[in-house]
This record gives C-alpha cells, structure tokens and sequence, in this order.
C-alpha cells in the first residue's frame, strides 16, 4: 500500500503531535537563512512552542541560498514536516508547522530582498556553519579573499552570501527610513553576535560608512548559543517516521530529546515568546558559548576523527569502545578546567548528560559529518582552551592527541572535505621529518601563536601523531 506525503489535508495517527496553532493562520516575522536540518529540528519546534504559548505573528520564512530541492519538498508538504525524537527510553514524533515559506536564493532573489525589507520581518536567524561567513581567522574581519565577500564587496546590491544579504537587507531599510531587524546567529562561533556584527559593519563600511555608522548605532547582534544533536537525514529514518505519521514525509528528521537554546536578550522589534517554550534568556553568553564549544564541540571533533582513523561509522560506535569512551570523558574534564562557572549549569552533570547523549543508541550521528570543516572548527573547539590550559601550567594532553588525530586525519583523506581542502593536502604531501606537524603548524592563521611557540606542546602533538601512525592508539 502507498501511503498519501505530509500535507494540510493528511490524516495523522492519533500519537502525532501537532501544532497547537493554525500554520495556515500563521504570518511570518522571521526570516531564517540556512534552511538545514539543524534549523528545523532546533529553532523551528521552538518556535512551534513558543506560539502554542502565546500567538503571534512570528512565523519563519525559511531561506537556503544553495539549494532548490528542500524548497520544493517543503511547498510539496505545505511546508509542514516532521521531527522524531528518539533515545533508549522511546520514541515520539510530532509535525512542525512554524515555517509559513520557503524560498531558494537561486531563484528567488528580488523576493528575498524584499523580505529583508518587509517591516513584518523583524528578526533575522541565521544556521550556515561556520566557513559560510568569510571570517579571516588572523585578523576576525572580513576574508577579502572568500568567494562570496570578493563578490559582495564587488557587487553589493545583488548579494550571494549570508553577510551580502544582511547588508543589503540592512542598507534598503536604511534608506527607506525604517529600523533595522535583529540579527540572531545560531552558528557555532564563540561571541557569535559580536563576530557577526562586525562583519557586517565592515563590509557595510566598505560601500557606504553612513550606513555602517546606522548599524553600529542602531543595530541588533545578539549571540546565542544552540545545542542539539541532529544526523543527516536517511531513507532507513524517512521510513520510520511514515510508520509512525501514516504519510510519507520527504523532510523527516530525527534527534535526541536534548536541546538547549541560550540567548541575549537584546531585540529591536519584539521576540516570540522562546522562553516559556524552554529557552534561557542571559545578558551574557559567553560561558554557556564556551561550555558548549570545549566539551560538546571540542570531545564530538576527537570522536569524530577517531572513528574516521579506526572505521567507525557513528559517534555511539567510538563510545562503545570503553577505552574511547573513557578518553572522552577526560578530554571534558580537561577541558573544563578552562572554564569560568557557568550559571545555572553543574558542570559536573553536564559532562555526564553529553556522555549519555553521544552514546545514545538509537541516533545514527556519522562521525565523517562531524569531521567536516576542520580547519574551522578546531580553532574554537580545541585550539582556544588549549592556550588558556598551558598558561595554567596544564599539558594539554588530550587536546595534543585530538590535535594530532585530526593531522592524521588530513594525511590519509586525499579527499577531506574542508574550505582549505588544497593547502591541507600540500601539508600533508611535506616529508615529515623530525617534525611530522610542521606543515600543518605553518598553515597562515589556523593555529594560535601561543601554541605554535610552544615546542613541548608541539612535540606532545608529534608523540601522539607517531603513535596513531603506528596504530598504537
């Protein structure tokens, strides 16, 4: 038997959750670029939480501006989909309703731009990983270098990257007298507001500094800190979750029933009410930034990277392995060491809540995903805590192996997928010598300088490295 896809008119098995709103009634009032997995398994069903707790007009344009293909799905199901959240203890799904639209920047450019102009959206969310934002790791400005600021900067009133379109958005409104949106970063990016804020003030400055004083003084960057463990999709997950909703549903999703969602509450025009759907509004997120990045982000990398080297598929394989999952727990507890108190988090407990959580057995979270971008994620998952560890007199041991896990890992993946794919392959192809790191240490702005004037960390790197490359690890 067929079964009909997800749409307004399905019929759901009466175990669904689903929206305690209207989304048909539903207008919008945020506009969110990077329309992954992530997204719309983590700020969409809060927001579906929110508006059950008090309605508004906060619905979320949905943008990717790469893809055609999820928009499609998306208008196929009357942008309705599903999220099923799995672990030992069971199984739950529920449809998601809060996104009203979907469009594609390929084809739907003159519409995004006058969303970013539409005083209905007020606030701008933004998932796009972290290598999407032309950061410079050497100097935290703009990478004049990067394809899409080469092409914004070049052409700024037709903008192909996320930091185009917000200044775009951001001069239209500018000239058309109005305020500007709040832009709120959900990227793995410490002080993710303030590093996007200035981005976007530089690259304004570029075209018109009127424009980039507007921003600076009226503007709106909070940070924000976002946690929740979500794989890729799979044709094995889609069928689960049709068995489930009785209706085939293209854009399934599943995750853990983990998710935490940490915000500054600073906002031009209004907010949905995320706090009463379980979010925690702080002046500062920093700590819980930091938190996130060193144990989460930081222990997921070595995982992912140990798993690549040993053929491990998925996180909750490497945690089987009690010799890993050991080496795990002590790179948190390492790691938190170079933590200032977090409020309202027992740190303690939160290192067991992350062991439990990467050894759920029911979440298939490929390790090859994770090991993705290294060259952007190590910097503020492994390199930052690791300079902050040696000044406290500490070796820094399990950061040297996962450093050097991630070397190995370079050397034996002729096709790693990374932005610096290129100069990491020319590393990897240098003759090792005495030093077997050099190359990569060389690599102009990846490392900090602390850590590559450090010949005993260096060496530890080395020493561990040596023994992977012997599988003696």
């Amino acid at each position: 038997m067929t079964m009909g896809r997800l749409s307004a008119s399905t019929k759901l098995a009466d175990a669904v959750i689903t929206p305690a709103f209207d989304p048909n009634a539903l207008k919008p009032g945020i506009l969110h670029i990077g329309l992954g997995a992530f997204h719309r398994a983590h700020q969409a069903v809060y927001n579906d939480a929110a508006l059950a707790k008090e309605p508004g007009d906060w619905g979320i344009v949905g943008v990717s501006l790469r893809s055609l293909d999820i928009v499609r799905d998306l208008r196929a199901q009357d942008h309705l989909y599903s999220v099923v959240t799995r672990s030992g203890a069971g199984e739950s799904v529920q449809v998601v309703g809060s996104i009203v639209r979907g469009i594609s920047a390929v084809e739907d450019r003159d519409e995004l731009l006058a969303l970013l102009v539409d005083p209905a959206i007020r606030i701008v969310t933004i998932t796009v990983t972290e290598k999407a934002y032309g950061l410079d790791p050497t100097t935290g400005g703009l990478d004049r270098n990067h394809p899409s600021v080469a092409a914004d900067l070049g052409n700024p009133t037709s903008p192909v990257g996320v930091v185009g379109y917000i200044v775009e958005g951001l001069a239209r409104r500018h000239a058309a007298g109005q305020e500007p949106f709040t832009v709120l970063c959900c990227d793995n990016l410490p002080t993710n507001g303030r590093i996007v804020r200035r981005l976007v003030i530089e690259m304004a400055g570029a075209r018109d500094p009127e424009l980039a004083n507007w921003i600076t003084g009226h503007g709106a960057f909070p940070s924000s800190m976002v946690d929740r463990i979500v794989p890729a999709a799979t044709d094995e997950a889609r069928g689960r979750a049709a068995e489930m909703l009785g209706a085939d549903d293209t854009l399934s999703l599943e995750t853990e029933p983990f998710m935490q969602w940490v915000i500054e509450d600073h906002f031009i025009s209004g907010r949905p009410a995320w706090d009463q759907a379980g979010a925690l509004f702080v002046d500062d997120v920093e700590p819980y930034e930091k938190m996130k990045l060193r144990l989460l982000n930081g222990s997921h990398s070595m995982i992912a990277y140990l798993g690549q080297l040993k053929g491990l598929e998925y996180v909750r394989d490497v945690m089987a392995v009690p010799e890993y999952r050991s080496l795990a727990r002590r790179h948190m507890k390492s790691a938190v060491k170079t933590l200032d108190p977090v409020p309202g988090i027992d740190l303690g407990h939160y290192i067991d809540q992350l062991i439990e959580r990467f050894e759920n057995p029911t979440i298939a979270h490929r390790t090859r995903q994770i090991a993705m971008d290294g060259s952007q994620k190590l910097p503020q998952r492994i390199f930052a805590g690791t300079v902050e560890a040696l000044s406290a007199g500490d070796d820094a041991d399990t950061a040297a192996y996962a450093t050097a896990l991630w070397i190995a890992y370079a050397k034996r993946t002729p096709d790693i997928d990374d932005p610096r794919r290129e100069e990491l392959r020319a590393a990897a192809a240098q003759p090792a010598a005495d030093d077997a790191s050099a190359a990569f240490f060389a690599l102009p702005g990846l490392f900090p300088q602390a850590l590559i004037d450090s010949r005993a960390w260096r060496d530890r790197v080395n020493a561990k490295l040596a023994d992977i490359e012997a599988d003696r690890i």
